[in-house]
């Protein structure tokens, strides 16, 4: 049973597994590098790791309109139930069995906050591990932080992981990152939208590629891989 990713631009991710449509951190509309348009994603859950506008994006809308069920922390939860969208609501450290696999709520050092000044909880990121035994580490906009080590001896298959710095690792410490992770795959994320996150991720994955065993992977915004 294989996983499909495809790259939406920016942090947002359509993952098809366990016979389940899966949107991760949204941010279409308005979003430079987005292949399609809001109105075109019928997803059955979304993942959300913060509540910055970048990544929560078109979230109510599309939960609206789809139906989907949306896996967040427990503040971002409770925004949504406020707008009337289905949410399910988890913090660091919890795991919890979905129908198309476990999630577990990982730490990221960043910060979190809604559009119109709501607290948005703690920032996250989403270790996701499907069906059959496949382990992808959805980061989130995260800094560079030791427990990464213990995230990965999950075993992870694929990490995705923010380049872009400023507001996230740059290229150095995603670098490092990916030493502490040891994941059979990683995926650059969170670069080039802007240009004050405008980073060579061609320059990065020979730099991944010589100094550890990873294999990278660069998407481009609309393309797909089969893990």
């Amino acid at each position: 049973m294989d996983t499909i990713l495809r790259f939406l631009g920016h942090a947002a991710l359509w993952l098809e597994t366990g016979g389940c449509r899966i949107l991760v951190d949204p941010f279409i509309t308005g979003n430079p590098q987005a292949p399609v348009k809001a109105e075109d994603l019928q997803p059955e859950y979304i993942l959300v790791t913060h509540g910055h506008g970048d990544h929560i994006g078109d979230t109510v809308e599309i939960a609206r309109r789809s139906g989907a069920a949306v896996i967040t922390n427990a503040e971002i939860r409770n925004w949504l139930d406020q707008r009337s969208v289905r949410a399910f609501g988890m913090n660091i450290g919890g795991a919890h069995a979905f129908p198309f696999g476990t999630v577990k709520m990982t730490l990221a050092t960043h910060s979190s906050g809604m559009d119109d000044g709501t607290p948005g909880g703690n920032p996250a990121g989403f270790l996701l591990r499907t069906l059959d035994n496949k382990c992808l580490y959805l980061a989130g906009d995260t800094g560079l932080f030791g427990d990464m080590q213990l995230i990965g001896e999950e075993g992870v298959d694929a990490a995705l992981l923010p380049i872009g710095d400023n507001y996230t690792m740059g290229p150095a410490d995603a670098l490092r990152a990916v030493k502490l992770l040891k994941p059979r795959l990683v995926i650059p994320i969170h670069y080039n939208t802007f240009e004050v996150i405008r980073q060579d991720g061609a320059a990065w994955a020979k730099l991944v590629e010589t100094q550890t065993e990873t294999k990278v992977r660069i998407l481009k915004p609309g393309e797909s891989l089969r893990l």
